[in-house]
């Protein structure tokens, strides 16, 4: 048996996501510092091995109108970082427009303080990425 792992790529941390066994719910994991990249890297690594992973979902951040931006190109260059450095392991993307705004709400309706945490943003986008991966495969 398996998990799937979604990230949520930002210039400042990462937001880690695991799937269950049954490849059902997403649910929180961590958040990670991209710098230094290396040790973010590693780190990743470490967590797909100990926790049975078999993809990773990564967040792809598109403009409203669907063309890749800056910050769409900065996550595909951390992605194929990451298959260097982590080859057995599945990459995709997911569209993840939207999903810091999401994530926001969602933390806003449950009473969470985001605004001076934004590590929980982060990890909030994370499972609402692999989710909507979770829903769309199944």
């Amino acid at each position: 048996m398996h998990k799937v792992m979604g990230l949520d790529v930002g210039t400042k941390r990462i937001g880690v996501a695991l799937s269950d066994f049954l490849l059902l719910t997403a649910q929180p994991c961590e958040t990670i510092q991209r710098e230094p990249e290396q040790m973010a890297i590693e780190k990743i690594k470490d967590l797909c091995h100990s926790n049975s992973v078999e993809k990773v979902i990564i967040g792809l951040p598109k403009n409203m109108n669907g063309t890749l931006g800056p910050q769409a190109e900065d996550c595909i260059a951390f992605a194929n970082k990451l298959k260097e450095n982590i080859p057995d392991k599945e990459f995709l993307f997911e569209d993840e427009r939207l999903t810091s705004k999401q994530a926001e709400n969602i933390l806003a309706l449950q009473g969470k303080k985001y605004t001076k945490n934004k590590g929980m943003v982060d990890l909030k986008s994370a499972c609402i990425i692999l989710q909507q991966y979770l829903d769309r495969t199944n």
